[in-house]
């Protein structure tokens, strides 16, 4: 049956009207809908070896930590402190195991330098820089250390939990390193075994001294501060 003409009228001047709304709100909808691609996770095919495993070939991924290149514990401060100066084995910023004209390094114990240089090869092939933030240490550096961890933490006992004595330390008698940035620490954590280089306080996971046995047996379990290590007792 035919429309009468005033139906067909009332149809054409409110088309457009009803149309373009309808279209609009389609038009919303599939916005909310269909995923960005710019928010879309992308993958760029590059290999990556995670900490202990994967081919050879392949570049070890660091974990994706901000931080300042060194540390903010007392036992390796980020400037060099008033009355001691790099004869007394403060070192700047950014120098590596490799950088002997600095007595922080120089200074070092000859096995523990050998086997950090290595590694630190090692790492530059997975694209890592192994930072020195701290090295051998005169017994003078090492006081003066620990008179500011004492003030910081303010009391002996409980900054024994960060820096040793001049006595007992082993920066003193350079045996140990504290290191940096958070990629190099991880990753000498997953691979200084190879080397005897380990971690050896839960508390502090720049500090890696040298332990030959490591290479065989792997490291020996950490201890949870300083004060839990019996050479730390004169």
């Amino acid at each position: 049956m035919r429309q009468p003409a005033t139906s067909r009228s009332i149809r054409r001047i409110l088309g457009p009207f009803v149309v373009g709304p309808v279209v609009a709100v389609i038009a919303i909808v599939g916005a909310h809908v269909s995923p960005s691609v710019s928010s879309a996770p992308r993958f760029d095919g590059s290999p990556h070896l995670a900490p202990g495993g994967g081919a050879a070939t392949a570049r070890w991924q660091a974990p994706a930590v901000r931080e300042d290149r060194r540390h903010a514990a007392p036992g390796a401060p980020a400037a060099p402190q008033a009355g001691v100066s790099e004869e007394d084995g403060v070192l700047p910023e950014g120098v590596t195991a490799f950088d002997e004209q600095h007595a922080g390094v120089a200074r070092l114990d000859p096995a523990l330098l050998a086997a950090l240089r290595d590694a630190a090869t090692a790492a530059a092939a997975d694209g890592v820089e192994i930072d020195v933030n701290s090295g051998w240490r005169s017994a003078a550096y090492q006081d003066r250390l620990l008179r500011e961890a004492v003030s910081t933490y303010g009391t002996a006992a409980n900054a024994a939990r960060w820096v040793a004595t001049p006595a007992t330390s082993p920066h003193v008698s350079g045996h140990a390193v504290d290191i940096g940035p958070a990629g190099a620490t991880a990753w000498l954590a997953a691979h200084g075994a190879s080397w005897g280089l380990c971690r050896i306080y839960r508390n502090e996971p720049w500090h890696f001294e040298l332990r030959p046995t490591a290479i065989d047996r792997g490291c020996p379990r950490l201890y949870a501060d300083p004060t839990r290590d019996p050479r730390m007792t004169p």
